[in-house]
């Protein structure tokens, strides 16, 4: 009973924070609505001084190893956080294992973040998609909401680039263009 309390907390808190960042509040979600906000994809990138420190993410992967941002210090690393039922993850699935395999060993990592998910279907979504890089599984959903009172994720997918310095540098609500992803992961690890 525990953990469902969590989950509905969680959920709350991600809507609010997706009716709060998602752009014209007249057609967002109020207070206690639930309704899925999709985002549009397009990324959202901030200034240098304002860019705020990311939480320390580390989990267990899908592949049954560990990942955390601690462990990639000094690059940019992309967060990427889907789920195997979201249909925008798939359609987005192509995009982020190509971008992440152009920009390997350029000082870029990539991490996923599985939402939710049962780790079965989630497995299967990995196997299907072969991403290339490793995938925490947050089945409770604790790194998204450790994001909180910072950039959060605030919708499935998101996607989220840390800067060198471990600040958010950029974040995309939705399903993530190509064009997008890679002028911005560029830009972020040129600076």
């Amino acid at each position: 009973m525990r953990a469902k309390s969590i989950s509905l907390v969680l959920l709350a808190a991600l809507t609010m924070s997706a009716a709060g960042c998602a752009g014209n509040q007249g057609g967002q979600p109020q207070a206690g609505d639930t309704r899925f906000v999709a985002g549009d994809g397009k990324m959202q990138v901030f200034a240098a001084t304002e860019r705020q420190a990311a939480p320390a993410v580390e989990g267990p992967t899908l592949d049954g190893g560990t990942a955390s941002l601690a462990a990639h210090k000094g690059k940019v690393v992309v967060l990427n956080f889907w789920a195997s039922w979201c249909g925008p993850c798939r359609a987005e699935a192509p995009v982020l294992k190509d971008v992440a395999a152009k920009t390997k060993g350029t000082g870029v990592e990539f991490i996923g973040v599985d939402f939710k998910d049962r780790k079965a279907d989630a497995l299967a979504f990995e196997r299907t998609e072969q991403s290339g890089y490793p995938s925490i599984f947050d089945q409770p959903g604790k790194v998204a909401l450790a994001f909180q009172g910072t950039v959060p994720p605030a919708a499935i997918p998101s996607t989220l680039i840390i800067d060198k310095q471990g600040r958010i540098a950029a974040r995309a609500l939705g399903a993530v263009r190509y064009t997008d992803l890679m002028n911005t992961v560029t830009k972020v690890r040129d600076e």
